[in-house]
């Protein structure tokens, strides 16, 4: 007896189990999906300047890190053998390889030998100047970088603000305030300010990590100048 009333219960609740996990699974299947071009495509015409200012930043970043990163490359013998030039009397020869070396250290140190017999205040003040021509034509162009951080998420809250606004004069047309007409124009129009902010913190971050590579080089500038001068204060061989 017991085992038949069992029967009749798993008989009566298998269906219901069934309709249940059918009524969730057609409801996974009915939640609407957005892909991330979709939801790019309705960010409105202010998505057009947002695309534009990120093509720029990405085209100024990667032409400034190779610049920058070929400005810090010195081959490690290069200090030794203009040591081993000067002190053995060669002028020519440790201008030769000066020349012929790439970089702006290599630049700054072949004023440095052209300026050898004169006062070492002399020597040092010319090195400088070059120092700063060539951290000035490091940081060329690392300005854009700094306008689009700033500019960019202007950009995307000015194309949310004008949804919104966009979005408000319709209600006041339709007087349709549901909830759904509301949500969907506000999370449509706040894709350009999420936009707008993501262009401008990678915009950042790339400004001060071409900043911090620059410091590096100038650093080794640094290095080399002075050891130059110590150089020159040698006795010759």
């Amino acid at each position: 007896m017991l085992g038949l009333i069992t029967l009749l219960q798993d008989a009566l609740l298998q269906p219901k189990a069934d309709t249940v996990a059918q009524g969730v699974s057609n409801a996974v299947a009915a939640t609407p999906q957005i892909h991330l071009i979709d939801m790019l495509m309705k960010g409105g015409v202010l998505m057009i300047p947002l695309g534009i200012l990120s093509l720029i930043a990405v085209f100024v970043f990667v032409e400034r890190y190779i610049t920058i990163a070929k400005a810090g490359k010195l081959e490690d013998n290069f200090m030794p053998m203009i040591r081993d030039q000067i002190t053995s009397g060669n002028m020519q020869s440790a201008r030769s390889l000066a020349k012929n070396t790439a970089g702006p250290i290599a630049r700054m140190i072949d004023k440095g030998i052209q300026r050898i017999g004169k006062p070492i205040d002399n020597i040092e003040k010319s090195m400088e100047n070059v120092g700063k021509l060539e951290i000035y034509g490091m940081e060329k162009n690392l300005v854009i970088l700094s306008i689009i951080a700033g500019i960019a998420p202007m950009f995307g809250f000015l194309g949310t603000i004008a949804g919104m606004i966009q979005t408000f004069f319709n209600i006041s047309i339709t007087s349709d305030i549901t909830l759904g007409t509301i949500a969907g124009g506000i999370y449509v129009k706040m894709i350009t300010s999420a936009t707008g902010l993501i262009i401008g913190i990678v915009a950042f971050i790339g400004y001060s990590f071409l900043n911090a590579q620059i410091d590096k080089v100038v650093n080794k500038m640094e290095g080399a100048s002075a050891e130059f001068i110590d150089i020159l204060q040698e006795p010759t061989r």
